[in-house]
């Protein structure tokens, strides 16, 4: 346990990373501005002050509020107000840094508009730490957050990547994995490599590798439980081996034939025409 000396910060919105999963992940100057701030928000606070005790960090007197996507819009002006009277208020999501699929967005931007001082003080993140052990291209990545729940909303989202030059990173839950992957299969192509993470740096962390097909058998036969991280590396041969007529269908489910062409003719790279040639047929034998 260190002893954290309190110091005097200066007012301003300070955004604090903690960890995903093991409690000593969390950095020095996270705990030396949890140990300071006039006022702490949290995303989660049970969590957050059994982390402080964890680290012996001394709450005192000072307010600990709540702040999550449920209260956000009546929680706003109340931390604005501190801010407004010269106090440092310091925000932690409830796993993660904040702003990666957070809640804290609203209160970053909002505190930056009225013109105060916005700091973080960086640390774990579930999508760094998976692109770190999944064996996927990090050079260039898309962090596309949680797919819709919705299958149709899902699938057309989907269809928006498939071309991306970028290994994707998606999060998910266990109880959406199993269709999320079969539909990726489909969509992206049964031989695209990718990777499932989940329970990273929990005492049952694990990583999964293979292609989507495998992911997806793989997944269907077990029950997944935690966090879990999906990357799907980029589209690595000239033509691919995505199913543009799975896609159109999936398109033409909640769009027109035009949108839905354009839609897939943007995310394969194949010409529009062609698209809408077969986007025809495939609504003209629905109909038969």
């Amino acid at each position: 346990m260190v002893n954290h000396e309190v110091k005097s910060l200066a007012p301003g919105l300070y955004f604090v990373a903690t960890p995903i999963g093991t409690a000593r992940d969390i950095t020095l100057r996270a705990l030396d501005i949890l140990a300071s701030a006039d006022v702490i928000a949290a995303e989660d606070t049970r969590s957050l002050k059994r982390l402080m005790e964890i680290h012996g960090v001394p709450l005192g007197d000072r307010p600990v509020l709540a702040y999550h996507d449920h209260n956000g819009d009546r929680m706003r002006p109340r931390l604005m107000a501190y801010l407004s009277d010269g106090k440092s208020v310091a925000y932690a999501s409830e796993a993660g840094t904040p702003l990666i699929a957070d809640p804290g967005f609203d209160l970053g931007r909002l505190a930056r508009v009225e013109g105060y001082a916005v700091t973080a003080a960086p640390g774990p993140s579930a999508v760094i730490d998976a692109l770190t052990i999944a064996g996927l291209p990090t050079d260039r990545f898309l962090f596309a957050g949680f797919l819709p729940n919705a299958k149709n909303a899902r699938r057309n989202a989907m269809i928006e990547l498939v071309d991306i030059p970028a290994t994707l990173v998606f999060y998910e839950s266990p109880k959406r994995i199993s269709q999320m992957l079969a539909d990726a299969a489909e969509l992206f192509g049964g031989n695209r490599e990718a990777a499932l993470c989940r329970e990273l740096t929990k005492k049952f962390e694990e990583c999964l590798t293979g292609t989507l097909s495998e992911l997806a058998q793989h997944v269907s036969e077990r029950t997944l439980k935690g966090e879990i991280v999906v990357l799907i590396a980029r589209n690595t041969t000239d033509e691919g081996d995505v199913d543009i007529e799975a896609m159109l269908k999936s398109a033409l489910e909640t769009m027109s034939v035009r949108d839905a062409s354009e839609a897939v003719a943007q995310a394969s790279g194949e010409k529009k025409r062609n698209i809408y040639q077969m986007a025809l047929k495939l609504q003209k034998d629905s109909k038969t």
